[in-house]
């Protein structure tokens, strides 16, 4: 079992930056990755970008390559989306997700947090 809760979500301008946080709460010690879905009215959930337990691995969608950056800080059992030259293509509600095993993309992800809305104006 692992819970997720996200945070960091909010309203900004084109070309702003956001950080969006999620805290994993589990009482296993097996390695699981990471992901941040989104999901903008009217469009199917996409994975935007994943980690790997140790973070050396990462994945990311080609339309935020270059401008968003996932981490993981496993002391802190936390995880990060660093969004930067945001778009109002981007908006929509975030999904921290997690998964055990090792693949990043492609995996159908067991656990999901709530959903933090972003929404960048133009």
């Amino acid at each position: 079992q692992v819970e997720l809760v996200e945070s960091g979500g909010g309203l900004v301008q084109a070309g702003d930056s956001l950080r969006l946080s999620c805290v994993a709460s589990t009482r296993s010690s097996s390695p699981y990755v990471m992901g941040w879905f989104r999901q903008a009215p009217g469009k199917e959930r996409e994975l935007v970008a994943a980690v790997s337990w140790s973070g050396a691995r990462t994945y990311y969608a080609d339309s935020v390559k270059d401008r968003f950056t996932i981490s993981r800080h496993n002391t802190k059992n936390t995880m990060y989306l660093q969004m930067n030259s945001l778009k109002p293509e981007d908006t929509a509600v975030y999904y921290c997700a997690a998964n055990w095993g090792a693949t990043l993309a492609g995996a159908n992800y067991y656990y999901w947090g709530q959903g933090t809305q972003v929404t960048v104006s133009s």
